[in-house]
């Protein structure tokens, strides 16, 4: 459950702190909560226990890993609240203020999933994976953000996901819904950074149960706890950044960005304007680099009028 420090460190410890997990009874989930109990937090083990589509519920896994932790001299309690509701993410965050008296860190990691082509798919099916995935972070993250904000320190990790990023086949709902949730960290770490709170979004990859179906015979060692470490680092109070995004795979961990090519400036465009343009449109040989914090918004907005400036003042 625990792993070595650094030798030529101190050991970064949560003691004191106070953390809920979301779908924290298997895969990558229990790997966070083991890993932040290991180093002293108090946590909130937080699972449904539901079959892999998000149907059906037990008290099982989150029990499991809370009796690990508690075995191991730490300190847990299981929630088997569903993030879906708005009243089950609210039971969430109260275990954890009822139990340890605050909250200190927030890991939305809960999720399901399945596999339907997008000509296909329902509004039930797409919502199916949008109630846990970014309508439960929502449901998880306000209430807790609101206490952090009182309290004057949180720390936010939400789970987005490499389909955000490029896509997937199937995976339509899944992808809109890992999207969702980056932008929601975003707004968390703009609103909460004058205010001690942080917010960040983690894209893991791990063979979980989430790959079910997949050929991961080929693939690299992608355990959970070759997450974990990037993640704790996230949700420790020594965490430098806010507003970005972390990319951990196999081994490799990596920022990722929003960015944008540098663009064409016209004063006026026509259809035929863009057409004529479009490959130095998408040229990618110089790039525009956004960050959140403090104000990437009103940044893009200069580096994009300055286009016009530049235009305006040439000969």
């Amino acid at each position: 459950m625990s792993e070595p420090a650094h030798p030529n460190s101190a050991e970064l410890r949560f003691d004191g702190r106070v953390a809920v997990v979301t779908g924290a009874g298997r895969g990558l989930g229990r790997a966070y909560a083991e890993l932040l109990a290991s180093r002293g937090a108090q946590v909130v083990v937080n699972d449904l226990g539901s079959a892999l589509d998000g149907t059906g519920g037990d008290v099982g896994p989150a029990q499991e890993v809370v009796d690990g932790i508690r075995a191991a001299g730490g300190s847990a309690v299981a929630s088997t609240d569903s993030v879906a509701s708005e009243q089950g993410g609210r039971h969430i965050i109260d275990a954890a203020l009822d139990h340890f008296g605050r909250i200190d860190i927030l890991i939305h990691n809960a999720g399901n999933t399945s596999a339907i082509p997008l000509r296909e798919m329902s509004l039930a099916d797409f919502d199916n994976i949008l109630d846990v995935h970014l309508r439960g972070g929502f449901n998880v993250t306000q209430p807790a953000y609101a206490k952090m904000c009182d309290n004057g320190y949180g720390r936010i990790v939400l789970t987005a996901s490499v389909n955000a990023l490029y896509g997937n086949y199937n995976q339509a709902h899944y992808t809109a819904a890992k999207a969702g949730l980056w932008g929601l960290a975003n707004v968390a770490a703009l609103e909460g950074a004058a205010l001690g709170v942080k917010a960040n979004t983690i894209v893991p990859t791990a063979v979980t149960r989430m790959a079910a179906g997949v050929d991961t015979s080929i693939f690299p060692p992608m355990t959970p706890d070759m997450v974990s470490p990037m993640v704790g680092w996230m949700a420790h109070e020594s965490c430098s950044i806010s507003g970005e995004m972390l990319i951990s795979v196999a081994g490799r961990v990596a920022r990722g960005f929003a960015c944008e090519a540098r663009g064409v400036y016209r004063d006026h465009w026509t259809i035929e304007d863009v057409a004529e343009n479009i490959d130095a449109i998408r040229d990618r040989s110089e790039m525009y680099f956004g960050d959140v914090i403090p104000a990437g918004q009103i940044e893009h907005l200069k580096y994009s009028f300055a286009m016009q400036q530049s235009a305006e003042t040439k000969p």
